[in-house]
């Protein structure tokens, strides 16, 4: 993991619309980061976007990251997360 990396090097700006993406700080923005990093991602690029994530975040910063945001999480996005970190699968919304 390194904290270092600049968002706009990892990410898409696409992703950070309604931010400047050059003032994110990987250690002071993880609650916004992580969030959409995954927000557009499916089952065919949620490797490679999960991967993009674990050069900055443990697995722990991640799970606990998805658990508490306020972002538009889906629940399958959840669940992708859960089956990769081999934890229970967690969900963001009800049914």
């Amino acid at each position: 993991m390194n904290k270092s990396i600049k968002i706009s090097s990892v990410f898409p700006k696409h992703l950070f619309w309604d931010v400047k993406m050059e003032q994110l700080d990987a250690e002071t923005d993880q609650g916004l980061i992580i969030p959409r990093a995954l927000f557009m991602t499916d089952e065919l690029s949620f490797v490679q976007d999960i991967e993009k994530l674990e050069l900055i975040y443990s697995s722990d910063e991640i799970i606990d990251t998805l658990k508490t945001t306020k972002e538009r999480i889906s629940n399958k996005v959840c669940e992708m997360v859960a089956h990769r970190y081999h934890i229970p699968v967690f969900r963001r919304y009800s049914n």
